[in-house]
């Protein structure tokens, strides 16, 4: 009898441990992150009679939206945006204080790495990699909760909207070549691109796309949202020219070469080739594990700076990606399967209107020449200090750099330089306020721009004095320079982006509650069960998991 129940427990934990090796945490088969360049929230709601059923209004009719998501930190730039969409962090933490910041003495590019070497193509565009993001990220972390049998791959013109998102220990990271035409990538991922790459790259695809021109996707006369073509908030694209549609990308293309793709709408639907033949090729979703896929839509960007808010070339834009995005959500429905896959759609920052634009409506708006106030800055501090030297080596990301070597050479007291300066600026229209940025505690600011200045704030790669815009007021870097536009500030109007998840576990609905940029990589990481990136300081959105 008693060798009897022994039997019996034995068989009892030895199917309790079956169990406990069968039974797998769920999560999705691949989970896709999307981020639009410069999209502004209201974009969502300003096309939506335009957009198609497949596109942005099935993410907003079937998907989960933040309509009250704000970014947490300035500046509000491209390398910052997308290393906090996934990281959940700020650059005080991450690290990468902007698109250029300066790190041991020197102005760096954020992703440059002079240590790799470009893998498809031998111009510099290849040296880079994530090196310079001191955290992990979603797909790092996605990584060490599968023991690496996770692949993560991330596709972009740009390349820091490729490589800061797909993080440390992604399988790929893609970028555009404007020398080439081509996809690379660097040795830091890679030793040679695999060849179903070379096969895409042969195609020639951004050849064959600006060979067709580029043509409004509707009747010109119904691009309601837009003001008319040919006005003076744009910015042409050859300095003889106007900035109207049809635009002869083809005679560009021969003049200019590769590069031009990305002031079309056509960049956009170049990457969503490649983040298509990524999926397809690398059979993303197949596998034993979660996969990731990092895609970044650039072109609306570089659209965005040259023609502006409110130009019928922005407008016809965000239709054509409309209609990129049905043709890749009916993709990742065929490949992977609807409600297997976890998708998350946001912007890495939005964007300022034109200010001549603003002023034309009466609304208070300019220019910021930051050029010359650095040289009247310079001049007031060479006058005052009796210096033979510039104090200021740069104003860059809306912050004063000095040059400290030689402040410090000269015995000079930096404090008394700084206060100097403050002072100085303080007199200047543009500036609503100007703060050292090691006492921005103590600066009389309100909170939330307090807030976001510290989170910007990283000690060793950040500036000296924070320069607070007044509303509508931006950088220029001529009084010439007034057509486009620009971001990087705190306002809303940089600052609101769009955030709507849809898919595996997704209820659809929508919030007005206050939700950060930071919020998002807990979230995903929240659904996924698995631990959040390392610096990460944002909370999971529960009305999204709930």
């Amino acid at each position: 009898m008693k060798k009897l129940i022994i039997a019996f427990l034995a068989f009892l934990c030895a199917g309790t441990g079956l169990k406990a090796q069968t039974n797998e945490v769920s999560r999705p088969k691949l989970v896709v992150g999307i981020v639009v360049d410069q999209m502004r929230w209201d974009y969502l709601y300003r096309f939506y009679p335009r957009f198609t059923e497949g596109g942005f209004k099935r993410l907003m009719n079937e998907g989960f939206s933040c309509d009250n998501t704000m970014l947490d930190y300035i500046p509000t730039v491209t390398a910052i945006g997308h290393s906090s969409v996934y990281t959940g962090s700020v650059p005080s933490i991450h690290g990468i204080a902007g698109n250029n910041f300066y790190k041991d003495g020197k102005e760096v590019y954020c992703t440059d790495d002079a240590e790799v070497t470009g893998v498809g193509s031998d111009s510099p565009a290849g040296k880079m990699s994530p090196r310079n993001l001191l955290v992990t990220t979603i797909g790092d972390e996605l990584k060490l909760a599968t023991n690496f049998r996770s692949k993560v791959i991330g596709v972009a013109l740009k390349d820091r909207a490729s490589i800061l998102p797909a993080g440390h220990t992604p399988n790929a990271a893609y970028w555009f070549d404007d020398a080439t035409g081509k996809f690379i990538s660097s040795s830091y991922y890679m030793k040679t691109l695999p060849e179903w790459v070379n096969e895409f790259n042969r195609q020639d695809l951004a050849k064959k796309m600006l060979e067709q021109n580029w043509n409004t996707l509707y009747p010109i006369e119904t691009y309601a949202e837009s003001t008319a073509d040919d006005t003076p908030f744009e910015t042409p694209s050859e300095k003889s020219g106007k900035p109207t549609l049809p635009m002869k990308t083809a005679p560009m293309f021969k003049k200019s070469g590769y590069g031009v793709i990305r002031v079309t709408p056509y960049g956009n639907t170049l990457t969503m080739e490649m983040a298509k033949a990524a999926l397809k090729e690398e059979k993303l979703g197949q596998g034993n594990a979660t996969d990731m896929l990092t895609v970044s839509f650039s072109s609306t960007d570089y659209v965005g700076h040259q023609f502006g808010t409110y130009a019928v070339e922005t407008e016809d834009t965000y239709l054509r990606l409309d209609k990129d995005l049905a043709d890749f959500f009916r993709t990742l429905d065929e490949t992977v399967g609807k409600g297997n896959y976890l998708l998350f759609l946001t912007a890495d920052h939005a964007a300022a209107h034109n200010f001549t634009f603003m002023k034309a409506h009466q609304i208070p708006a300019d220019g910021w020449v930051c050029p010359e106030t650095k040289k009247v800055l310079n001049d007031h501090l060479q006058k005052s200090f009796k210096t033979d030297f510039q104090p200021v080596r740069n104003i860059l990301n809306y912050q004063v750099f000095f040059d400290k070597e030689k402040i410090a050479s000269a015995g000079l007291d930096l404090q008394k330089i700084k206060d100097a300066s403050i002072s100085f600026l303080k007199n200047f229209k543009e500036f609503a306020y100007v703060a050292d940025m090691e006492n921005l505690s103590e600066a009389t600011l309100p909170a939330i721009v307090r807030e976001r200045a510290i989170n910007g704030y990283n000690r060793l790669r950040s500036g000296d004095i924070q320069l607070i815009m007044q509303p509508g007021y931006y950088e220029i870097g001529s009084p010439s320079e007034t057509g486009g536009t620009q971001h990087g500030v705190w306002n809303p109007y940089d600052a609101h982006i769009p955030l709507i998840f849809m898919g595996w576990n997704i209820q659809p609905g929508n919030t007005m509650r206050p939700v950060h940029m930071t919020d998002i990589a807990p979230t995903v990481c929240a659904l996924l069960r698995i631990q959040m990136p390392n610096g990460c300081i944002g909370n999971a959105i529960t009305d999204v998991i709930e």
